[in-house]
Formats: structure tokens, C-alpha cells, sequence
């Protein structure tokens, strides 16, 4: 197999074996899916944060699943990914208490 790069008006050619390819290719999809996974261990935290004040009701399960595929995937950010899952179940938490008070499926200040 032969790779072509331009640079700058030179070409130059590598040849390279049919091995090498499928072990990069891996090595790149790995390092995708633990960005993507720490991507949403972030996510699963600041949804469950910004649910506590503003649609818990949204806001929560949201977070509950992201941190829980974040901590499936194998997040290096495992910290986070617990303290969305937590926010999460805290949204719900404060919502079903404002509910019992207010009588309602939404609350207000």
C-alpha cells in the first residue's frame, strides 16, 4: 500500500504494510471513545448542576445517562462521571420534593 502526501509542492511516497493500518486505525478509535466518554462525564455533571435549579425533570435522566455510559465506556474522568450520576438522582430527588409541596410536576421559587 502507498501513501501520497503534498507538502508544500514535494511529494513523497511511503510504503507501507497491510498490519500497520488496522493497529493505528485502533489506536485512534480507543483514544475517540475515551474523549468521547470524558465528553460526557462533563456533560453528565454540568446537566445534573444546572439541573438542581432548572428542568430537573429533563435535566436529570439526562445526566443519569450519560454518566452511566461514560462509566461503561471506561471514562478517565470516573470522579465526574459519579458526581453526574449523583446530580442526577438529586434532580429527581428535589423534584419529587417540591411536587409533594406544591402539588404540581413543576416547581418555582
Amino acid at each position: 500500500m502507498e501513501l501520497t502526501t503534498r507538502t508544500t509542492g514535494t511529494t513523497r511516497t511511503a510504503r507501507t504494510t497491510g498490519s500497520a493500518r488496522p493497529a493505528e486505525a485502533a489506536r485512534a478509535t480507543r483514544r475517540t471513545a475515551v474523549r468521547d466518554a470524558d465528553g460526557m462525564a462533563v456533560a453528565a455533571f454540568i446537566l445534573g448542576l444546572l439541573g438542581l435549579l432548572v428542568l430537573n425533570v429533563f435535566l436529570g435522566p439526562i445526566a443519569i445517562v450519560l454518566a452511566s455510559v461514560a462509566l461503561w465506556r471506561g471514562t478517565a474522568r470516573r470522579g465526574r462521571a459519579f458526581l453526574g450520576l449523583g446530580l442526577g438522582v438529586a434532580d429527581l430527588v428535589v423534584l419529587v420534593a417540591f411536587m409533594q409541596f406544591d402539588s404540581t410536576v413543576s416547581w418555582s421559587f
